[in-house]
């Protein structure tokens, strides 16, 4: 049977991109969203299957891996790319907005992840990604509940991939430093080449990760682009 894939957060950019590499992969492919819509063509192209799911009630997530397991097979690979953000700063800050931001990008990465490793511990093997970002590792001014999120699933990444290693499950935290391009995106052309991150090419080091052999395993890395500054 055919590895499966489960995309939490799936939409355009990003998790357009696995999808369509884990599908030419041979994979069984599971899209979540809030917004089924956004979903249509993405399902008619790869052959996906669409879960709606709002990633922070744990009803909706129990519900999205009831639905992986009525498909059957093994549960191979599972990537959280959910986040949010409110802006501005902090005396101007809605705190439900920034209580909101903090659960899709941290709390929604700790209920996919839960219901992920109840699975992969009793088929002993498997691969949860968490899609981070240079936020998660320094602060940046105005982004305070971004910063709050990614530092907090950075945590929790680094705790699951030590926790779940010795039962053969592979935990990864991609750091994304920088701006992630979009079809007919100005700032491309703006930044000149390769100036902004490929989808695509964020896409094959996923799979890159989750293919690793695990005698060398990786539980983080970088990618940015070669004109970003670090």
């Amino acid at each position: 049977m055919a590895e499966q894939a489960v995309i939490v957060g799936a939409g355009s950019g990003l998790s357009a991109a696995l999808a369509r590499k884990c599908a030419a992969e041979g994979m069984s492919v599971v899209l979540a969203a809030r917004d089924m819509q956004k979903l249509a063509g993405l399902v008619c192209e790869t052959g996906a299957t669409a879960v709606a799911c709002d990633a922070t009630k744990v009803e909706d997530v129990e519900k999205l891996f009831a639905a992986v397991d009525a498909a059957g097979g093994s549960l191979d690979l599972v990537v959280y790319n959910a986040s949010g953000r409110a802006r501005g700063p902090i005396v101007d800050l809605d705190p439900a907005a920034v209580e909101q931001a903090v659960k899709v990008t941290a709390f929604g990465g700790f209920l996919v992840a839960q219901q992920a490793a109840k699975r992969m511990t009793k088929q002993g093997h498997g691969t949860i990604l968490f899609t981070g970002a240079s936020a998660g590792v320094k602060g940046y001014p105005r982004s305070s509940s971004f910063a709050m999120g990614k530092f907090a699933l950075r945590g929790l990444a680094q705790s699951l991939a030590r926790e779940l290693q010795p039962e053969n499950i592979h935990v990864g935290h991609i750091v994304i430093d920088g701006g992630i391009a979009k079809e007919s995106d100005s700032r491309a052309n703006e930044r000149g080449p390769d100036g902004l991150l490929d989808p695509n090419a964020i896409a094959e080091t996923y799979l890159s990760l989750h293919r690793q052999p695990r005698s060398a395993w990786a539980w983080e890395i970088e990618l940015r682009p070669w004109i970003e500054t670090f």
